[in-house]
């Protein structure tokens, strides 16, 4: 169970964070992908942000991931020269990837066909 001051300080990241890769995100990953950020979770001590991404406009989700781990030290410096005087200590950071939409899309499209199988074999 998250404290109040754990889901402060993730939205507070998530909030700034979100505005970080608008700014700088197509040089790390390129312009033809959108990234969002989903989620921040905080560990009780606030030292560990793991904060979830979600990828479009490309199959190797993956390789947005392991190019955001290659710019990590950069991206954790604009996140502290953004929430620095907010926070006593800047969190170290982990990325992971959000597939949640990418499931319902999937649940979605299983429960069309279903239906057009039903729809073939009562005729309605």
């Amino acid at each position: 169970m998250e404290t109040i001051r754990q889901k402060q300080v993730g939205e507070l990241i998530r909030r700034y964070f979100s505005m970080i890769l608008t700014e700088e995100g197509s040089n790390i990953y390129g312009r033809d992908k959108l990234v969002t950020v989903t989620g921040v979770k905080m560990t009780p001590d606030l030292l560990l942000a793991k904060v979830y991404i979600s990828v479009y406009g490309t199959e190797n989700k993956q390789e947005v991931i392991l190019e955001m781990e290659d710019n990590l030290k950069h991206l954790r410096q604009a996140l502290a020269g953004k929430i620095g005087k907010q926070m006593r200590r800047m969190p170290e950071i982990e990325f992971f990837l959000d597939d949640t939409i990418d499931e319902m899309y999937r649940v979605d499209s299983l429960l069309n066909r279903v239906k057009d199988e039903d729809e073939q074999i009562f005729g309605q």
